[in-house]
């Protein structure tokens, strides 16, 4: 019966993420969205810590979201190269 109710709570916790997730406003070009991943990250950061502050979380996040924009945008014009 625990595990039922595990498995139901963390399915649960995915279908909150992939809702988050899919209801942002589309993206820049100069940031990757939002991953299922990166929500988890952020939460956990935020409610978890009390090291950093909101603010912080939020700055790192938004620059690793841009490093990986630049990252893929570099990696796909790689790819495409004659």
């Amino acid at each position: 019966m625990a595990w039922h109710r595990h498995v139901t709570l963390a399915m649960l916790a995915l279908a909150l993420l992939a809702a988050i997730a899919a209801a942002q406003p589309t993206s820049t070009t100069d940031r990757i969205p939002l991953t299922l991943p990166e929500i988890r990250q952020l939460l956990a950061a935020i409610v978890l810590t009390t090291t950093h502050t909101i603010t912080a979380v939020l700055r790192w996040s938004d620059w690793r979201r841009r490093h990986q924009a630049g990252a893929r945008h570099c990696h796909y014009q790689r790819r495409f190269e004659p």
